[in-house]
């Protein structure tokens, strides 16, 4: 596959609406299709925007403001961009990354105030022309995605708390939710909301439909 064929995938969306499960299935069968393909998250994806990751996300670290928030996610961003996701998509390589920048503009822009001019100075600087080809925002009740994070996290580890995100109030949620779906709205060119309900059998074929439609794969 020549560097020209070469894709860059996001997922976005709320705490536990399956995003992370799809987005490891899609890559799973982009692989099994023979497709050179590069599985990632945000933050992180790199040794330094992992260090980043365990600072943002531990619910011991002091409390900061957005726009702290959305600078350290973006220095986190530049080195995984650089380290990770452009070097394999110049060797032709898909990339399907676990959130990216739309995450910064809804979690710290459209519910932490950050002005859109900032983002769009820091989305500049940093991401330039290395944007995603589709962003797929997988949509699910708030309640049922709480929920499901909370299991899973019980599950994994055992312990109640939840990270700084995930463990805002309600309101917090139901903001992030219609932050997704506005910016999806806003372009369509670019993002599919894949209903996250039902089996994950029944998600990943929603993803793998608008995967063919938007990229024109078989």
């Amino acid at each position: 596959m020549s560097p020209a064929s070469a894709k860059f995938i996001t997922f976005e969306g709320g705490e536990g609406s399956g995003k992370s499960t799809q987005a490891r299935r899609l890559a799973a069968r982009l692989q099994k299709d023979g497709v050179p393909t590069v599985l990632t998250r945000e933050p992180g994806g790199s040794p330094f925007a992992e260090r980043v990751r365990a600072l943002l996300l531990d619910p011991a670290t002091p409390a900061h403001g957005p726009l702290a928030e959305a600078l350290l996610f973006s220095a986190a961003r530049a080195d995984h961009l650089n380290v990770a996701i452009r070097p394999a998509l110049a060797a032709g390589a898909w990339v399907i990354c676990d959130r990216f920048a739309d995450s910064t503009r809804v979690y710290q822009g459209y519910a932490g105030n950050v002005p859109a001019a900032v983002l769009d100075a820091l989305e500049h600087a940093i991401i330039g022309e290395t944007r995603p080809d589709l962003t797929l925002v997988v949509d699910m009740d708030v309640g049922e995605g709480l929920a499901r994070a909370h299991a899973r996290r019980v599950a994994k580890t055992e312990r109640n708390d939840a990270d700084r995100f995930e463990g805002r109030d309600r309101t917090f949620h139901e903001t992030l939710r219609q932050g997704f779906l506005d910016l999806a709205k806003a372009n369509p060119q670019r993002c599919v909301v894949i209903d996250g309900s039902g089996s994950e059998e029944d998600v990943a074929a929603r993803v793998w439909g608008a995967a063919q439609r938007v990229l024109g794969i078989a």
